[in-house]
């Protein structure tokens, strides 16, 4: 029975090699558009920063293993910052 990060490698496959065939600036500048509309959107663009979240959580489970120490701690650091960012505009203070 494979594992649960067999089947998530599994299942993310189409979706890598889609990913894979666009040039690089097409998914960096789709997550910047996103992050940017979330949070110049009032109320519920939080949500468009929850998209960029997931994806980023998305992609750096997959490339954990390959990945060494600095960049771990880099891609996670934005990952945190990104849901920081997510919870402030969906919870503001009054």
């Amino acid at each position: 029975m494979p594992t649960f990060r067999q089947r998530v490698d599994r299942a993310s496959l189409p979706a890598i090699k889609a990913l894979s065939r666009l040039p690089r600036l097409v998914p960096f500048l789709a997550v910047l558009a996103l992050m940017v509309a979330g949070i110049l959107v009032p109320g519920w663009g939080w949500v468009l920063l929850a998209v960029v979240v997931l994806f980023l959580a998305w992609t750096l489970y997959l490339a954990w293993p390959a990945l060494e120490p600095t960049p771990r701690l880099m891609r996670a650091t934005i990952l945190l910052l990104a849901a920081a960012i997510t919870d402030t505009q969906a919870l503001p203070r009054a």
